[in-house]
Formats: structure tokens, C-alpha cells, sequence
């Protein structure tokens, strides 16, 4: 049993969380962390994952396996990351789905057209969207100068799908144009000016993250 992915290959997944209450907000779902990520953000707290050219940890198989025994018992499945959407997610979410599953995705944004070809199927019930600084302080995050574009854009089509979602921003001492209480409000106001209902802040964690991050933000 496998998923293809990019150019057909499996999907490489570098982790499961078998319960979470917090990844998807009043869900009770499981976490598939899909590895690869085409940004590099300093205080990412699962920089193992970032790595493009890993293959994974975990077998698509064993995850459904795992699920086949929760239905009932979780409401659904969220795929996070790394970068969820550098992989081709729409057969395995397609699989979940026939199994009774509820599906979320984490997403900075950074793939345009593969989340709108995910907001256009109808395979995907709720978007944890992460607006990690306004588009000016950007690539001062992500280190990819044109991540800013990317991100602006997938925010717009998320908002125009009708699809259900959550917009967050990261804030903390450490964090490049989102340090201080007043920087994070001025991310924001930036993305309610983009019609985002109730955008939240979250605090900074530097567990699992590099040591250097973890120095800055002592």
C-alpha cells in the first residue's frame, strides 16, 4: 500500500503524532509530519524535517494501519511538515477520507498551485495557515527571497476557497520582524487587511529548535 508523491515516489513522511489536541483546534486528530521543506526558517522546531532529500522514517502503510484503528476515535487527520504541500497529498488524503476521516493541512504557503489544486478538489476540511512575518520582513524568515510572493498568494487563494482556516503568527525574541508585541500586531493588521477573520499569535518555542536559535532567544 503506498501514496505516490512527487514524481510518483511514496510520500516521505518523517513523523507521526498518534494524538493532538492542538494541531487542529476542537479536533481530536493525528499528525502526519511529512518531511522537505523549501524554506529554512531559523526557529523551526522540527528542523530534521527540512531536508528535501530525505526519504522519510515511516512507511505510508504503517500510518494507515495505525488509522484503521482510530476511526471512531480521532476526528481526523492533519498533515503538517516540513512543507505539506511539496508532496502530492491528494491520494493519501483521498484514502483517510474513505476511511471517515476529517482532513487538516499545515501550510506556510509556500506552493501556490499545489494548494489550490488541494482547496479545489474538496479533499481538505480546515487550513492551519502560518503568515510568519509581513511580506517586507519575509525572506529575513524563510531565507528564500521569493517566498514573500508565494505566500501572499496561497493566503489569497485560501481565503477565496471558502474553506475553513486558522491564520497564525509566530512571535518571540529571536524571531526576524516579529519580535516584539507591536511588530506581531502589525502582522496582523497585515493580514486582516487581507480579509483574514481573527488571525492568531502564538509564542515562540524553542524546544527541538537549533541551538543557535535557542541562544538568541534566552
Amino acid at each position: 500500500m503506498s501514496a505516490p508523491a512527487v514524481g510518483g515516489r511514496p510520500l516521505a513522511i518523517g513523523g507521526l503524532s498518534k494524538l493532538s489536541t492542538c494541531d487542529w483546534p476542537g479536533h481530536l486528530v493525528a499528525t502526519v509530519f511529512l518531511q522537505g521543506c523549501p524554506w529554512n526558517c531559523l526557529y523551526c522546531h522540527n528542523p530534521a524535517l527540512i531536508d528535501c532529500r530525505s526519504s522519510g522514517r515511516l512507511e505510508w502503510a504503517v500510518i494507515v494501519d495505525f488509522l484503521r484503528g482510530r476511526v471512531g476515535l480521532l476526528d481526523g487527520v492533519v498533515f503538517s511538515g516540513g512543507e505539506a504541500t511539496r508532496q502530492d497529498l491528494a491520494p493519501a488524503i483521498g484514502e483517510l477520507r474513505a476511511l471517515g476521516f476529517l482532513i487538516g493541512l499545515h501550510t506556510s504557503g509556500a506552493y501556490p498551485r499545489r494548494l489550490a489544486a488541494l482547496l479545489e478538489s474538496g479533499l481538505v476540511d480546515w487550513v492551519g495557515f502560518d503568515v510568519k512575518a509581513r511580506p517586507e520582513n519575509l525572506a529575513a524568515v524563510t531565507g528564500v527571497t521569493a517566498s514573500a510572493a508565494a505566500m501572499t498568494e496561497s493566503l489569497r487563494l485560501l481565503l477565496a476557497s471558502g474553506v475553513d482556516y486558522q491564520v497564525r503568527t509566530t512571535w518571540g525574541p529571536g524571531v526576524p520582524g516579529v519580535e516584539t508585541v507591536e511588530e506581531a500586531e502589525s502582522v496582523l493588521a497585515w493580514a486582516r487587511a487581507q480579509g483574514v477573520i481573527d488571525p492568531v499569535l502564538q509564542p515562540v518555542r524553542t524546544e527541538g529548535t537549533r541551538e543557535l536559535f535557542q541562544a538568541m532567544a534566552a
